[in-house]
């Protein structure tokens, strides 16, 4: 599949089949490799000239917003693949493949009546994609709201032991708990535990002599309990971080670790349905704003096709796909295949530039051309 094709509306001096001969017979004699389809566009209300020149502005503005509305949903479904490991799929239209929705394209009169006024259309256009664009941001504001929290959480149960969450370390049978009896939990750098075990019992009285247990070790600090007096934990404390041990405030609580637990399952669950959900509605949305970036770009081709070559409609509108080695012939034989001398625009200086700006092309042609980027 090409990822960009070229859509160009050539004007017709006879007839549209007979120029479409021509242009067939051209490409395949010398640039055999170009893909090239008609695009067919209906017969639409063309209203006056005035009305036509005041809609090119919009026409550029709304393209280019239609087009980056389908890149971002484009980019998030890529995201969203990604991260599920799911295998990247071709994205459709109801069904067809984006590139054959293109090259096959057909107008939809229920969705878009061609007796409606061109600007009423590119507005019905605008209006569909800004709200699924808005769809979109909320959509995406939540599955992000709940990934950042299951981050959070994961960012503390896999950081230093010297800031982590240590309830999934610790096990009800680590604890001491007694009228005058306590546990703390002591961080102790990794190559400190020789030291460690040799003065904790001398870091103050009445601590309960081979109590020291090691519970976890990372990279950087092992994580010990040690039982003692709790009236003389405040001391303990101290002298522990003259030495450089740290203790940390551990409450060990049943409850609490199996709320923390089920918290966590839920925002994974959670965030597993708003990925899959998200991934479904984007490729369902993906679809809707394809489809309605089709019908712009056809609305695109009409209107310029007149504003460049006057009344009444007369072109031919294909698609094509040259491989970059192949672009300038392909320019040459679409350019062999215009009279400009019958352009109802003679020169871009004629008309201040205006269609330049309009098909937001940097090259000028004497015909109407701009891009498509699937990607």
């Amino acid at each position: 599949m090409a990822s960009r094709y070229w859509v160009v509306s050539l004007p017709v001096q006879n007839s549209a089949s007979s120029l479409w001969n021509r242009l067939q017979d051209q490409i395949s004699k010398h640039s055999f490799d170009t893909p090239l389809y008609r695009f067919h566009i209906p017969n639409l209300r063309v209203g006056t000239l005035d009305s036509l020149l005041s809609l090119s502005d919009d026409l550029l503005k709304s393209n280019n917003f239609v087009e980056g509305v389908s890149h971002k949903i484009r980019r998030q479904i890529e995201e969203l693949e990604k991260t599920s490991g799911v295998e990247s799929s071709s994205l459709s239209v109801d069904g067809v493949p984006v590139d054959s929705y293109l090259t096959r394209f057909v107008w939809d009169e229920a969705k878009y009546p061609t007796m409606s006024p061109l600007k009423e259309i590119i507005d019905s256009i605008h209006g569909q994609v800004a709200k699924i664009e808005d769809d979109l941001k909320v959509r995406v504001a939540e599955y992000n709201n709940v990934r950042s929290q299951l981050n959070a959480i994961n960012r503390k149960q896999s950081g230093s032991l010297a800031v982590r969450d240590l309830s999934n370390l610790v096990k009800s049978e680590d604890i001491v708990v007694s009228e005058h009896l306590v546990t703390l939990l002591a961080v102790v750098p990794k190559y400190s535990q020789k030291d460690w075990l040799s003065s904790y019992e001398t870091l103050t009285s009445y601590v309960v002599p081979r109590s020291s247990k090691k519970l976890f070790e990372d990279n950087e600090y092992a994580l010990y309990s040690v039982t003692l007096f709790g009236r003389v934990a405040d001391n303990f404390r101290t002298s522990a971080r003259e030495k450089g041990f740290q203790i940390r405030d551990f409450e060990y609580s049943s409850e609490a670790q199996e709320s923390r637990k089920q918290e966590l399952e839920k925002l994974v669950q959670d965030q597993e349905n708003l990925r899959s959900s998200l991934l479904q509605w984007c490729y369902t949305s993906y679809g809707e704003v394809f489809s309605s970036w089709m019908h712009f770009c056809a609305v695109r081709v009409f209107a310029e096709s007149i504003l460049r070559d006057g009344l009444p409609p007369s072109f031919l509108a294909c698609v094509l796909a040259p491989v970059t080695k192949s672009e300038k012939k392909v320019r040459s034989i679409l350019e062999g295949l215009c009279d400009s001398s019958n352009s109802f625009w003679k020169t871009d200086d004629e008309v201040g530039g205006a269609m330049a700006g309009l098909a937001g092309d940097a090259d000028a042609h004497p015909y109407v051309s701009f891009n498509i980027n699937l990607v």
